[in-house]
């Protein structure tokens, strides 16, 4: 048996999300401080739902590093891999508040710093699940660093998994993003991929049959799409299209780490041994959840667990 459920490699921020409702950061007065980063949003999730999770992430020899440090442990995250940098600050994002996807400026500095040392072999060989983001792979050293532990993981054996997060702003070109994914897919990930992160990826819109192909074809068994509103759909290499509606709620406070709180749900039961289709019903109601609240998900999400 395993003993880390999850090892989430990547981006830790600090969050600074707009206190006014649906406009844009031109528009924004002011902004309200949360912990951030796709995967510590999934580490901090997937804990507490009760997995054992390991964080290893960069930050700055800062308050905000500081923050971030006190609110992993305060939840339960393991720290022990978080690195502190003299020379380095807190990378900071800020984000409007809004319904869709929300408009975003980064300030990038330590999070990136993500080295080998940060992930021994001994604890790749006793994970279950390596995830990653496309955020992180962004830029070295973390890109070369989490591409060689995610071959070390595949070979030991370990499911891969990867938020495809992409942003355009984050790296030096598409082309150098192509060929950084191409790399990561050849370890067969779980894939999630959101329809707007598939626009800003390819530039322009496909039908969902040709996205699941391009992933197919580059050896990835699981691809999940979400929808948003319309909820998602799931292919797996060789069966036919899974496809679920999302949860109704009568108002959406805030869609920041709404995906991350679908795959936290989804990599929850694919660790629980359960059917495609109750990974999906429990991502879907986790995400449900975090569109109720503003910021992270409420601590009392393990009642989720007890319905499996």
């Amino acid at each position: 048996m395993k003993k880390i459920d999850i090892l989430c490699v990547g981006e830790v921020l600090v969050d600074f999300i707009g206190h006014q409702e649906g406009v844009m950061i031109n528009e924004t007065r002011d902004y309200h401080r949360y912990l951030g980063g796709s995967p510590t949003n999934v580490a901090m999730n997937a804990t507490r739902l009760g997995l054992n999770t390991i964080m290893v992430a960069t930050v700055g020899n800062d308050g905000f590093g500081s923050y971030i440090a006190e609110r992993l442990n305060e939840v339960g995250v393991n720290t022990n891999h978080l690195s502190v940098l003299d020379d380095k600050s807190t990378s900071v994002i800020f984000v409007s508040r809004s319904e869709g996807t929300p408009d975003f400026i980064p300030y990038r500095s330590a999070d990136c710093c993500i080295y080998e040392e940060q992930i021994t072999k001994d604890i790749l060989a006793n994970t279950t699940i390596f995830h990653t983001t496309c955020f992180a792979l962004s830029k070295n050293p973390a890109q070369k660093t989490i591409l060689k532990k995610a071959q070390e993981a595949y070979d030991l054996g370990c499911k891969l998994s990867i938020d495809l997060n992409y942003a355009r702003k984050l790296w030096k070109s598409q082309k150098k993003a192509f060929k950084v994914i191409d790399a990561y897919c050849q370890f067969n990930p779980l894939i999630k991929i959101s329809e707007d992160d598939m626009l800003r990826l390819f530039e322009k819109e496909l039908p969902h049959e040709d996205i699941f192909k391009f992933f197919h074809d580059k050896g990835v068994d699981t691809v999940c799409l979400t929808l948003g509103s319309k909820g998602v759909k799931l292919s797996q290499k060789g069966q036919q299209i899974i496809q679920m509606p999302a949860i109704k709620i009568d108002k959406v406070m805030d869609s920041t780490g709404a995906g991350d709180a679908f795959w936290s749900g989804f990599l929850f039961a694919y660790i629980k041994e359960k059917s495609t289709q109750e990974c999906l019903d429990i991502a879907l109601k986790l995400a449900a959840l975090k569109l109720q609240n503003v910021g992270r998900l409420p601590d009392n999400i393990n009642i989720l667990s007890k319905l499996l």
